[in-house]
This record gives C-alpha cells, structure tokens and sequence, in this order.
C-alpha cells in the first residue's frame, strides 16, 4: 500500500507556546493528551546495556494510563525482536512489533528502487539484513554477487572491507541508501562514532551522496506511522537534529528530554526546525501537565521564574530561586532565547544563567 502525506497524522504545524516563542504548556499528562508516544531508545530509554534513571516507571505508568508505546530507533545494528527482548529485560515488556528501526525505512525505499527478489549490497549487520529480508530482498556482501543497489547502516562490525565493497559498488553507478546519518551514538561509555562517520567514508570514497532513510528525514516517519498507525502521536527523543526535527518534519508535536546528548545550551540555540513542543528533564514528563510559559511586557514566566535578554545580549533570570524547578527556568530561558534569536538579535549569552542552574 502506497502511503502520501495525507495519510500521515499530524501533517501540518507542531505546537510551540509563549504566543509563539517557546516551549508549549498542556492541561492534562502527556500521556492522555496523546495516543502513542513515539521513544528513541539511545539516550532516552536506555544508554548502551542500562536503563535510563526513570525510564522503566515512567513507561510503565504511561502505558497503563492508555498510551501506547511505540520504539523508533535510528540505530540499525539490532532486529526488533533482539531490541524489544533488551526492552523487556530492562523492565519494559515489548513487543517486536512495537519496533520500528531506520533498517525497516531503507529496506522499504531501497525496495521501491529494485526488482522484487534483487540482491542488495548490505554494509550493516543482522538488524538491516532481517528489514531486507522482509521486504523480499537478497543480502548480499560483495558486488561480486551481483547487486541492485547498496544499502548502508551502523553495526560494530562494519569494517575496512565492506566500506571498500560499498564504495566500488556505488563509483559504478548503484543505488546507494543509507539508514541514517547520526555522526555519533551514545553507549554505557560515552559517546561513539555513529552511522553518519561510516558513510562518510564511503562518499569520500566515491563523492556520492545518498539517499538516508532514517531520522530526521520523511521515510522514517511514515515507517512509524504506517507501522504504528498513530493517530496522536508524540515524538519523544534526546537529540534535536533527528528526532526534534524528524517531529517537525512530520507535522508532529514532540517531547525533548535531557537524559542524552542535547544539552541545555544547545536547546537554547536550537534554529526553529529543531525546538520542540515540550521540553523535560527525563520521562516522567508524560506522567504529568505540561507547565505554560507565560509573556509578561518583553519577559517570560515559567513556574516562578522570569526571564529576559538584558543589556549586551546576556539572558537574565530571576525569581524562584534555589527552590525552584530549573526546568521551568529553562523553559521561560527557551522563550526568551528564541524570541530574541527569531527577532534578529542573535542567540542571546546562556553561559551565566545556565550555570547558576546547573544545567
């Protein structure tokens, strides 16, 4: 079945609040205003072999207040059944169909590109391999075998060699799809070397670029869509490059929690493709409304906390004080910052306010 962009809820204009300029509010949990909750896993539900601080209840909370959980991971190194078995060991019970992987998105584009039943030139492990399986494509490893296309994703295995078959097959001409493009990945150690370093080898081999499946690019949203069949469905991720602006992408609201790689700094800086609906510190933020931020005569109020840009470019806070959330100050920050940044004065100077907060 051929899906448009019609067919794909939400397609159209995620919410922001404060009249325009930052983070929304919501009057109920996250988890009753929205049907699905759409969970990158790395950073967010997991970090390499561990839970994240929160996660496990969190979701489990969500899930029987009638939202369903639904995992989008760019990472495409691990069947659904193996994620969804890592899910449930952790103390999330999970399906493999409750999976969806930017293996399953480039299978799904590199199948509408070759003959039924073709082979495929597969740089990635048994996550990509199992996604082109089932759209009745034939892995192969050396284009000696005679592939249609090529298609590229992250695995710990992948090595000189397959880069090298990869960049003989595409300088001849094949098509080239790439899972996803994310420069890094975090793991229990710290943050690795990403898909997005591995295919940059291939196109410095080649000067080819190619074709990405996976966040935050419209193949993998309307994967998860068709897959989920989500009516309402919110994206929750740790990284504004790919699953806030896969959200925006899609039309869809999105949730950004602190428990990965963005840090408040950089949420601060985010150009308007990359701002989410809500902003939180972990996944106990479906669990509860959504604080407004208020516009207050060229100031921005959050839970006790206002701020503003002050003289030379530098945000101001004040208010709350250490008993206060911080989250709710960044989130009048986020509003302050972003007006500023949308009215032509720059990214106003976090460095003071930030650090007072500790964030």
């Amino acid at each position: 079945m051929t899906h448009t962009a019609a067919d794909i809820p939400g397609d159209g204009a995620p919410r922001d609040g404060a009249g325009g300029g930052g983070p929304a509010g919501s009057g109920r949990p996250l988890a009753e205003e929205y049907d699905t909750a759409l969970l990158d896993l790395d950073g967010v539900v997991y970090a390499g072999p561990h839970a994240v601080e929160h996660a496990v209840e969190s979701l489990e909370t969500a899930r029987r207040a009638g939202m369903r959980l639904a995992y989008v991971t760019n990472n495409a190194s691990r069947p659904p059944q193996a994620v969804a078995d890592h899910l449930t060991e952790l103390g999330v019970p999970a399906e493999a169909s409750d999976v969806i992987t930017s293996a399953q998105a480039a299978a799904r584009l590199v199948a509408g590109k070759v003959p039924a039943g073709s082979a495929v030139l597969l740089v990635g492990g048994r996550g990509l391999e199992e996604a082109l399986e089932e759209r009745g494509l034939r892995p192969v490893r050396s284009l000696d075998d005679g592939p249609a296309a090529v298609v590229q994703g992250y695995d710990p295995s992948v090595g000189w060699q397959q880069l090298a078959e990869a960049s003989y097959a595409v300088a001849r001409g094949l098509p080239w799809v790439a899972s996803n493009t994310d420069l890094t990945i975090p793991t229990a150690r710290g943050t690795a070397p990403g898909n997005g370093t591995l295919v940059a080898a291939v196109r410095t081999a080649t000067g080819v670029e190619p074709e990405v499946a996976g966040k935050p690019l419209p193949p993998m949203h309307q994967e998860t869509v068709i897959r989920t069949r989500a009516k309402r469905p919110l994206v929750v991720g740790d990284r504004l490059d790919t699953d806030i602006e896969g959200a925006f992408n899609g039309g869809v609201d999105s949730l950004l929690v602190l428990t990965g790689v963005t840090t408040a700094a950089q949420l601060l800086a985010a150009p308007p493709h990359q701002r989410p609906t809500y902003v939180a510190a972990d996944l106990r933020a479906l669990l509860v409304a959504q604080p407004e931020v208020a516009v207050a005569g060229g100031a921005y109020r959050c839970g006790g906390w206002t701020a503003s840009v002050g003289d030379g470019g530098q945000l101001r806070l004040d208010g709350a004080g250490s008993g206060g959330d911080p989250y709710d100050a960044l989130r009048a920050l986020c509003a302050a910052a972003w007006t500023a940044a949308d009215g032509g004065a720059g990214v106003p100077d976090a460095r003071k306010v930030l650090a007072e907060l500790g964030l």
